[in-house]
């Protein structure tokens, strides 16, 4: 999986558009980088800038977007309605995709002494980032904002975590505060009603800190306090999540406004069936949701999956397919449009010219691969061709699997046709992505043999880049064998406890998975040979003919069982 984080920095900036574009570009600048949003307010003086990408390429771009806010912002000059005691005011790492929270905290925790280290900026680290309890907790490091600063810095209780003295240069950059934390997912729950009180109430029915307590457990009743006079509390149903519940007039309906601030303790698919419980309890229905902002994809798939499992239907679709679920038990579209390309971060990222030009095989409709195939040029070849029918294969045992989950009578076995259909989806895509890879492979063949090779220091460049070519051209249909293989024992379970009327599908897919590795073997062996240095081969080809004797016995177990139902 791509590891891929989000950045939200708040600079203390929001109404000098020069400043904000010149920020702005420090952070695009750098490579693989893309900026989602930015969203300046002119009353907070502050502007918002959401970007994602990779995880080093992320940090280097909050940093350059830090000095670059440090050299055009002087705090000493600063005021606007939002707390803030730095011109980089707070810099979170948000883990998005591949990587964890505490992965996140460590790089928060690297780019805060960078940050200090190399442009002088005292920071402090706060949320999953924090070296102490406290400072988890953003309003601790920021109390008394940026006019504090002067006397935190005299106190070693209260001084940031990176800093020297309160000297000219601290006093314009202010203290940044750096730190890790949860995707935070906003959504509204839409209500079939206009009241603000009866939204309101199931927003304290559900959300963490929950409602004050009162006699009687009324709503009107005299609120309740400990033997130290302070308010008793009744907490809500749902972990890490703030709530409240308003009128939109702009549709019309109450809503319950919510912030999910911890999507593992409350995935979204959690909060919309709590709501809906706790709506219907007090005589109310959710009629959909509303997502403000973006969603990492996983927040959509874990709903799809949810709501399939909860319909007993096979997991092993497409993640199209899935999210589509999603967004139709949840009732994503109730109020507007729902586009998935427009909501997910991992859409958003996406470069579409680049995604052409990796996956333009696979892309391709039946005919066209084909023809393309037939073409005068030397790739497409055997190469693709064979990663092809291993990704048929994978197609074929899947669709048995996701026939078999919803045959009449077979209902109580559908979560053991789920998981194969769901490893069957993994090795479909794992074998498309090969279907290019191997054309790709034959190409950098070509692009070396293209180099120059006029000097002495060319030719040995030159015949190094070809070996190197020519050996990860003989490794890329190895991984093509072995993805096909994998997709072999899913035939066999099929042929022998999937739904007979679907058997000699599974017949066909181990003949077409047999194919596709005895063909992906031949390329093995062809590049191998061409090898000058014989010896990182050798394994190579020893586990090329381990695989084809493999696959060649499960391939006669999978006829074998087909014929007996035929």
């Amino acid at each position: 999986m791509k590891r891929i984080i989000e950045c939200v920095p708040n600079f203390s900036e929001g109404r000098d558009s020069k400043v904000i574009d010149a920020i702005v570009a420090a952070i695009a600048e750098v490579e693989g980088v893309k900026v989602l949003n930015v969203d300046p307010g002119e009353a907070t003086n502050r502007t918002v800038v959401t970007f994602v990408g990779e995880p080093e390429a992320v940090t280097e771009a909050a940093f350059r977007g830090a000095r670059k806010a440090q050299e055009l912002i002087d705090m000493r000059k600063h005021h606007g309605a939002h707390p803030r005691s730095g011109a980089t005011d707070v810099l979170p790492l948000i883990p998005v995709a591949g990587i964890t929270l505490q992965e996140c905290a460590d790089l928060a925790r690297r780019l805060a002494k960078r940050m200090y280290e190399e442009l002088g900026i005292p920071c402090y680290c706060y949320e999953a980032a924090a070296f102490t309890p406290e400072r988890k907790n953003l309003a601790v490091c920021r109390a008394g904002e940026y006019e504090a600063l002067p006397d935190k810095f005299k106190d070693p209780s209260r001084r940031p975590d990176f800093c020297g003295d309160w000297d000219e240069h601290a006093q314009r950059a202010g203290a940044s505060n750096v730190g890790a934390r949860d995707f935070l997912v906003a959504v509204n729950f839409n209500l079939n009603t206009t009241s603000t009180r009866r939204a309101m109430a199931v927003a304290f029915d559900v959300r963490e800190k929950g409602r004050k307590a009162r006699e009687g457990g009324s709503l009107t009743g005299k609120l309740l306090k400990d033997a130290d006079g302070n308010q008793i509390w009744i907490p809500g149903t749902l972990k890490g999540c703030k709530a409240i519940g308003w009128y939109i007039d702009e549709y019309g309906i109450a809503q319950v406004s919510m912030n999910i601030t911890d999507i593992n303790a409350t995935p979204l698919h959690v909060a919309f069936e709590e709501v809906s419980r706790a709506a219907a309890a007090r005589g109310l229905r959710v009629t959909g949701a509303e997502i403000v902002g973006l969603v990492p994809k996983k927040v959509l798939l874990d709903a799809g999956r949810f709501y399939l499992e909860k319909q007993q239907r096979s997991l092993g679709i497409s993640e199209e397919e899935i999210v589509k679920i999603a967004v139709k038990s949840m009732s994503l579209d109730d109020l507007k449009p729902f586009d998935p390309r427009e909501k997910v971060i991992e859409f958003l990222m996406k470069d579409e010219a680049e995604e052409a030009a990796s996956h333009r095989l696979v892309r391709m409709s039946a005919e066209g691969f084909a023809r393309e195939t037939a073409s005068e040029s030397p790739a497409p070849g055997g190469g693709s061709v064979s990663a092809y029918m291993g990704a048929l294969a994978a197609a074929l045992a899947t669709m048995v699997a996701n026939l078999s989950a919803h045959k009449r009578g077979w209902d109580e076995r559908w979560k053991e046709f789920s998981d194969v259909a769901e490893q069957g989806q993994a090795v479909l895509d794992e074998l498309l992505a090969l279907v290019d890879e191997d054309t790709a492979a034959f190409n950098r063949i070509m692009d070396a043999f293209g180099l120059p090779k006029g000097t002495e220091e060319e030719k040995q460049a030159r015949a190094e880049a070809i070996e190197a070519a020519t050996l990860y051209a003989a490794s890329v249909p190895l991984k093509t064998m072995e993805a096909s293989l994998k997709a072999l024992p899913l035939a066999l379970q099929m042929a022998r406890s999937g739904n007979p009327a679907s058997a000699s599908d599974a017949g066909v897919a181990a003949l077409a998975a047999l194919a596709g590795i005895r063909g992906a073997h031949l390329n093995v062996r062809i590049n191998a040979a061409g090898l000058s240095d014989k010896a990182p081969a050798a394994p190579l080809l020893e586990r090329a003919a381990a695989i084809e004797a493999e696959a060649a016995a499960l391939e006669s177990e999978v006829l074998a069982a087909v014929n007996e139902h035929i």
